[in-house]
């Protein structure tokens, strides 16, 4: 027999499958801007169109401020003229995953009209567009705390080659091809630009803004007044610079134990409260007895 909660959703299943159907149809047209993703970075790629179709249908601008957050988080990660597309990439595959997602727990949920399966399959859907959606600043993040725990050796070691009299564009050079983390292939970028006929001013300016922690900014502008008042005056201010950074990867260093230590209390939680109904179940058992 059916209930009006039952008619309910089986009505609202039916429009989603509409709707679902309907921008598959009319996204296909967009799959090709899909083909070249790498399916281990992006799973389920085949099901992007459909949410890229769906922001087409309805002309979104992405033009909000968290827009222009994730276009600069993009323009970091794949360069300033790849930006747009890996922004509209984001919406379209949060939305096509979630949307997916949904249309599934109440397909599931007509067969076996367990509700529980439905209200998992929508905490799936929210969960895939909240992860999805913040993914690419996860990213950034990771990339930021990569950058800050390898900033402190890239300086000592600009310190000590200049301080053995390498000039600083050599010096740099040397550095760069020394590892293969973020801040290193950065200024291997840096490199480049400069046997392509960059000044070296404006390729640690470019590399100070593609970095964009405060920290990198600070010791490239330290460089650049270095280069401005000579050898000696650069050598000075590289070793402070080193200094201090050594001082900021301890601080990072405790930041991370702190973080470990947090994280443990979460299982020593769930086992405490484990613990305790298992104590706590035979009393009460007990007590009428």
């Amino acid at each position: 027999m059916l209930t009006t909660a039952n008619i309910i959703v089986f009505s609202i299943s039916g429009i989603l499958l509409v709707a679902w159907l309907f921008f598959y149809f009319k996204g296909k047209k967009y799959a090709e801007l899909f083909d070249g993703l790498d399916e281990k970075e992006y799973p389920l790629k085949d099901l992007y169109f459909i949410g890229y179709g769906m922001m087409e249908t309805f002309h979104y601008q992405y033009k909000s401020k968290s827009d222009r957050k994730l276009r600069q988080s993009a323009a970091i990660l794949y360069e300033k003229k790849y930006a747009e597309y890996y922004v509209r990439l984001a919406y379209a595959q949060k939305i096509s995953l979630s949307f997916t997602l949904l249309l599934i727990g109440f397909i599931l949920y007509g067969f076996t009209s367990e509700m529980g399966i439905l209200l998992m399959f929508c905490v799936f859907s929210f969960t895939a567009y909240y992860y999805f959606g913040t993914l690419m600043l996860e990213k950034i993040s990771k990339r930021e705390d990569e950058m800050l725990r390898d900033f402190s050796e890239v300086i000592s070691k600009l310190a000590l080659l200049t301080n053995a009299g390498m000039i600083l564009r050599e010096a740099w050079e040397k550095v760069a091809f020394n590892g293969d983390t973020t801040i290193y292939k950065e200024m291997q970028r840096s490199v480049e630009d400069m046997h392509n006929g960059v000044s070296e001013v404006e390729a640690f300016h470019s590399f100070g803004t593609r970095c964009v922690l405060a920290e990198v900014k600070k010791a490239v502008s330290t460089m650049i007044q270095g280069m401005e008042k000579g050898n000696k005056e650069l050598v000075k201010m590289l070793s402070e610079q080193s200094q201090e950074s050594w001082n900021l990867k301890k601080n990072i260093a405790m930041r991370d134990g702190e973080k470990a230590s947090s994280k443990l209390l979460i299982p020593m939680m769930i086992m405490f409260a484990g613990i305790l109904i298992m104590v706590l179940i035979p009393i009460f058992a007990n007590i009428g007895v």
